[in-house]
């Protein structure tokens, strides 16, 4: 965790900057923590229909913003940012072709599955990517790479074109639905900010999450304020993610066992085997 990353950093330099002193979860930790959680708020979505309780997925709010924040890490040490993106978007593919597959064999009218948490990370570590960009063409007074990151930045907002094509489609009544879910998860193996799993404002945290990371304190509130803006004017339950704030406040900055991939499978298999026993089940 103390090695230098590719851009020539420390972590000893960071650590300069905050305290850590009596903290006790490491990015490891926080990971497995936002596991646990994110089971119990999927066996809610699983099972719902048979009367899961609602403080199953209500315990389950803080969930994205804790991977988000490790992701935040994540990006930051890594060696290749460009393998870790192309990592996020392979999963991001698979998980869309995986999850449209698994309710075409195995229908399940109590359950739609829209999940791809890989689509929310590879948005969010773009335009990590794109202010890593924009802050060194900055630092080198090179306009022509602060506007390329500027420009990177709608990317993600052209992508969404292909599903709205489909939304057009879908109104004419000679489209098979078939043909419209066919040509809807096409469009969603381009991830971009319409179809991002929670919202593009999971991936305004997450973004904020990676530009204030040497700052706890505006971390924690732009979490607390996106929380409160859900609360005001959503209205429900996705408020609840401010509880997320505690495990991040209690972060040490350090790595722990790492489980590199455990969330690449953890993620999928646990969705596909709740999904089957709910299809069986229920």
């Amino acid at each position: 965790m103390n090695g230098e990353t590719e851009n020539g950093r420390t972590e000893t330099a960071d650590v300069r900057k905050e305290n850590f002193e009596g903290k006790i979860l490491d990015a490891t930790n926080l990971k497995l923590l936002a596991a646990v959680l994110m089971l119990l708020d999927h066996i809610h979505q699983m099972f719902s229909a048979v009367g899961a309780p609602l403080w199953l997925t209500m315990a389950g709010r803080p969930v994205f913003p804790l991977f988000l924040f490790a992701a935040s890490e994540s990006f930051y040490h890594t060696r290749s940012k460009r393998k870790y993106l192309q990592r996020l978007l392979a999963a991001s593919w698979g998980m869309t072709i995986f999850t449209f597959l698994l309710q075409k064999l195995i229908p399940n009218d109590n359950v739609v599955l829209m999940n791809n948490a890989f689509s929310t990370f590879f948005v969010t570590g773009l335009y990590m990517m794109f202010w890593d960009g924009f802050m060194d063409g900055l630092r080198r007074r090179d306009v022509k790479k602060i506007i390329k990151s500027v420009l990177g930045g709608l990317i993600p907002v052209a992508c969404a074109l292909p599903i709205y094509l489909v939304a057009v489609l879908s109104f004419q009544e000679n489209v098979s639905p078939f043909t419209i879910r066919f040509l809807a998860t096409l469009a969603l193996l381009v991830p971009n900010i319409l179809t991002v799993e929670g919202g593009f404002s999971l991936v305004v945290l997450g973004t904020a999450f990676y530009v204030f990371r040497n700052h706890r304190v505006l971390q924690i509130a732009v979490l607390l304020i996106l929380s409160g803006f859900s609360y005001f004017v959503d209205g429900g339950i996705q408020w609840m993610m401010c509880f997320a704030a505690i495990p991040i406040f209690l972060y040490n900055g350090k790595a722990g066992r790492g489980k590199k991939w455990f969330f690449y499978i953890f993620y999928p298999a646990h969705i596909a085997l709740l999904y089957l026993i709910s299809a069986w089940c229920c």
